[in-house]
């Protein structure tokens, strides 16, 4: 049979609740994890696997609102608040603070796994996010110093003899190092240069000469 490829980690101090939800969970094909606290859960070795965050407010060890603003700092699955204790300021910080849902006990089947379902879809966005962003940093990362230099002139909008003259080089050189830049990069065309750059939050660079040119 094929293993379980999401997981849904369970913080609650209920043991009647965790095992509740652990037997739904693993019925519906999911992995579940269950803790009683918080330490529990930043101590266990979690794979990397999709993930769903269940976390009760009122725990024995930290309040779960304020675990969530702890987990903020760090990459974490996205957080299904369950509670008996909730309200409406607890509710707004909850999702303010990220979470995907602020469900209350006892709560209706349906709501739950929709929850679920929301946390780990949007977990895999969230992955995929990360990894295509660190595939962009390694390709950024083979760039030679001039080449980090020509990048921001380049899809900036310049022309090459102005990002040439920003870099007191020839045109044929600037052009030389773009068609490099285009090569490790592993842009398309130039627009998706361009959509690189932005997603490294590569700063615009504009020319200081070009406002003065009479060329």
């Amino acid at each position: 049979m094929k293993p379980p490829e999401e997981i849904v980690f369970i913080v609650d101090d209920d043991a009647r609740v965790r095992e509740a939800l652990g037997e739904l969970l693993e019925s519906l094909g999911w992995q579940s994890a269950t803790f009683a606290v918080a330490a529990d859960y930043v101590a266990y070795a979690k794979p990397d696997l999709p993930a769903c965050l269940i976390l009760d407010v009122e725990l024995p060890d930290v309040n779960g609102l304020e675990f969530q603003r702890q987990l903020s700092s760090d990459v974490h699955p996205p957080i299904v608040f369950l509670t008996g204790h909730g309200d409406i300021p607890s509710t707004v910080r909850a999702i303010q603070g990220g979470a995907v849902d602020f469900l209350t006990k006892p709560v209706g089947e349906s709501d739950l796994i929709a929850a679920v379902r929301a946390a780990i879809q949007r977990d895999r966005e969230q992955r995929s996010t990360r990894a295509e962003l660190a595939d962009l940093v390694r390709r950024f990362s083979v760039l030679t110093p001039r080449e980090r230099e020509v990048l921001p002139l380049v899809v900036s909008g310049l022309l090459n003899k102005q990002a040439a003259a920003e870099l007191g080089i020839s045109e044929i050189t600037l052009e030389i190092h773009r068609g490099k830049i285009m090569h490790k990069m592993e842009a398309t065309s130039f627009a998706d240069l361009v959509r690189i750059a932005e997603k490294l939050q590569i700063p615009i660079t504009h020319s200081r000469r070009s406002g003065n040119s009479r060329e």
